[in-house]
Order: C-alpha cells, then sequence, then structure tokens
C-alpha cells in the first residue's frame, strides 16, 4: 500500500474517531442512562448525571491522548536509541578499521626492519613486532611464527667443539657459542610473550625444531607446548615453562634445568647427560631412552614419569619423588638415591649394580625382586636379608659371569 494512501487513510480515521468521541460527549448520557434523563425541563439530579458522564469522557479522552502520547514518545526514544548504537557500531567499526590499518603499518614496517643488515635495525623489528603482538591479540599468532621462523633461519649452524669432553670445557664451549643479539632478543620476546587461550585449554605452538639455541638466556621462558625435536638446548632454562612441551631428540647436555616446569614433556631419546635439573618438576613426562648419565636431580619430581631404558647412570638422585615411576630397564648404576621417593615405583629389569637404595624411602622386596640387583647393590638391612632378594642376587652374579665383559652390569 502507497505512504500516501496510507496517510489519507490515517487523517479519516483519526476524523472519525474525534467525531465519535464528540458525539459521545454530547449524546451519551441519553444512550447509557436514558430511561432515567430528561432531554427537556431538566432537574438538578440530570445535571448531575450528565456532569458526572461528560467529566468521565474527557477523563478518558485526557488518558488516552496521554497514552498515545507516551507510546510515541517511547517510540521516539526507541529510534533515537537504535540510531545511536547504529552509529556507535560504525564509529567501532572504522575505528577497528583504522587500528587494523595501522597495525599492518607498524607490521610491514617491522617485517622491513627485520630483514635488515644492521643489527640495531633487526633489534627494532623485533621490537616493534612484540609491540603489535601485545596490542592486538588478532595478530598474536602471526608474530610468534615470523619471530620463530626467524629464530630459525637466523641461529648460526651448530659448532660444539669436538675437543670438549669435560664438563668444564662443555662450559666454556657453549660460552663460545653464544646466539647472536638479535637471535637471543627474539627468544626473549617469545619467552615473555603472553599466553593466548586457543579454546580448550590449547596455546600456541613455538616451532623452533632442530634450531641451534646454545648459550641461550631462556630464563623463566613461556615455552609451553613448543616444538624443540632435535634442538641443540645446552643453554640457562632454569624456572622454564616447558609444559607439555616436545623435546624428543634435543641437546640438553649441560642445561642448567634447574626449577623447570617439564610437567607432561616428551623427552624421549633426549641427551640429558651433565644437565641440572634440581628441583624441576618433571611429573608425568616421558623419558625414554634419555641419556641422563652424571645429570644432577636432587628433589627432581619425576611422580608417574616414564624412564623405561633411560639411562641414569652416576645420577645424583637425592630427595628425588619417583613415586610412581615407570624405570623399567633403566640403567641406574652408581646412581645415589639417599632419601628418594619410590613407592609404587617400577623397577623391572632396572640395572641397580653399586646403587645406593640403603637410605632411599619405600624400598621393599617386591620393589626390586625382579631388577638387576648384586653384592654390589646397597640396601636397607631388612631387605638385605630377605631369602627372596638373596636368591635374586645369585641369579644376577650368576648371569654377569656368563655374560661377555662388554655386556652392562658391575666390575667390582
Amino acid at each position: 500500500m502507497p505512504d500516501s494512501l496510507k496517510r489519507v487513510l490515517f487523517a479519516i480515521t483519526l476524523a472519525l474517531v474525534v467525531l465519535g468521541y464528540g458525539w459521545l460527549i454530547w449524546q451519551g448520557p441519553w444512550l447509557f442512562d436514558g430511561a432515567h434523563l430528561r432531554r427537556t425541563d431538566l432537574q438538578p439530579a440530570d445535571g448531575v448525571v450528565i456532569t458526572g458522564f461528560r467529566t468521565s469522557m474527557v477523563a478518558l479522552g485526557a488518558g488516552a491522548i496521554a497514552g498515545v502520547g507516551l507510546f510515541y514518545t517511547h517510540r521516539s526514544m526507541q529510534h533515537t536509541r537504535d540510531m545511536l548504537e547504529h552509529t556507535r557500531f560504525k564509529d567501532r567499526e572504522q575505528a577497528d578499521l583504522t587500528r587494523e590499518g595501522q597495525v599492518t603499518d607498524r607490521y610491514v614496517e617491522a617485517i622491513k626492519l627485520l630483514s635488515s643488515d644492521h643489527l640495531t635495525q633487526r633489534l627494532g623489528g623485533i621490537y616493534s613486532l612484540e609491540r603489535i603482538m601485545r596490542d592486538s591479540e588478532k595478530d598474536h599468532p602471526t608474530v610468534v611464527e615470523v619471530l620463530a621462523a626467524f629464530i630459525r633461519t637466523a641461529s648460526e649452524p651448530e659448532a660444539e667443539d669436538p675437543h670438549a669432553t669435560g664438563e668444564g670445557s662443555l662450559q666454556a664451549s657453549r660460552e663460545r657459542y653464544k646466539p647472536t643479539e638479535d637471535v637471543q632478543a627474539a627468544l626473549t620476546v617469545l619467552g615473555r610473550r603472553p599466553s593466548i587461550d586457543r579454546g580448550e585449554g590449547r596455546v600456541q605452538r613455538v616451532d623452533l625444531r632442530g634450531t641451534n639455541l646454545q648459550g641461550s638466556n631462556l630464563q623463566n621462558a613461556y615455552l609451553q607446548s613448543a616444538d624443540l625435536r632435535g634442538a641443540n638446548l645446552q643453554a640457562d632454562l632454569r624456572h622454564a615453562n616447558l609444559q607439555n612441551a616436545d623435546l624428543r631428540g634435543a641437546n640438553l647436555q649441560n642445561a642448567d634445568l634447574r626449577e623447570t616446569d617439564l610437567q607432561n614433556a616428551d623427552l624421549r631419546g633426549t641427551d640429558l647427560q651433565n644437565a641440572n635439573l634440581m628441583n624441576a618438576d618433571v611429573r608425568v613426562a616421558d623419558l625414554g631412552n634419555a641419556d641422563l648419565r652424571d645429570a644432577n636431580l636432587w628433589a627432581t619430581n619425576f611422580r608417574g614419569a616414564s624412564l623405561g631404558r633411560a639411562n641414569l647412570s652416576g645420577t645424583n638422585l637425592r630427595e628425588a619423588d619417583l613415586e610412581g615411576a615407570d624405570l623399567q630397564n633403566a640403567d641406574l648404576r652408581d646412581s645415589d638415591l639417599y632419601d628418594a621417593e619410590l613407592r609404587t615405583a617400577r623397577l623391572r629389569g632396572a640395572n641397580l649394580a653399586h646403587t645406593a637404595l640403603h637410605r632411599a624411602n619405600s624400598v621393599e622386596v617386591d620393589l626390586i625382586a625382579n631388577a638387576l640387583i648384586y653384592r654390589s647393590t646397597k640396601l636397607p638391612s631388612d631387605v638385605a636379608g630377605d631369602a627372596t632378594i638373596n636368591t635374586r642376587i645369585d641369579e644376577c652374579e650368576q648371569a654377569l659371569t656368563n655374560e661377555s665383559p662388554e655386556k652392562p652390569g658391575t666390575e667390582a
């Protein structure tokens, strides 16, 4: 229906309503109470009824007009509110577009700086990207990927000194192969980036596979769920967050991992020789076939960890928590487990030659009955005197005698 026709119909309807209302005020008293009212020679009683009726009608008309006024006032306010909300939305949309344009410009400039031949400009690009990462949550994943790619491509190839054999020599070798300033800056920025939850507890995974990070300072670094497979991490990782990180085949030789969070990390086949994991949290981590020779594992929490076939020979396991840990077929020769907790640990096939278990906690017959125990194994007196344990020692000693000298066992 055309708007002009709607307006004509509305005017006619309104005129009819007004005429009807006027007629009702004029003739209404006789219409509703005609049997008791005179039309001529009116008496005071008739005047009271007529006046009361007409007063009521006027009040009802005034109320109706007020109601219509309120209705249209409400509609007008609602329309105004909708217009304001629409304006705000458009303003926000425009502000977002402007901000995105500014972020894009900043991002392009940062990338240009990052590809510069001058160190100071590269550092400026790295810190510009950090600012973008903090200002724009939308661009956070992209910046993380760019910085990780920069580290992978800019880090120097691994150049371990082939003559470095002792811990001191290896430490000196690490000092000589520190990362460049821009690589260290990018690592620092990645390590202190804000945590962004991607839903269902997932976090963005930093890809640093096969990267040479030897000598890096990664103290307190946030590397949860990072992909560090095959990376050289002979670095300072104190207090770092490496929960759920993939460290398979990584080189952590001589690494400083004191109080590092390695919960649920994948450390299968990792080289941790001479590493310092004092007070580290390695709960439920997988260290199958890992090399932990001569590592400092004082007070390390291995509760529920998998250490099957791991080489733990010569390690300091004092006060370590190994409750529920899987140590099946692990090499624990010459290890010190003073005050370590071994409740419900699994030691089937573990080599305990020269291992100090005499002051460990929860060492019972059933715990070590299927382990490789020898006369050189230091056991608590009550366990050492058990007939089952003595029979097992004789079996292991006899098997050792029958083995070739190259097979693992005890020389004492």
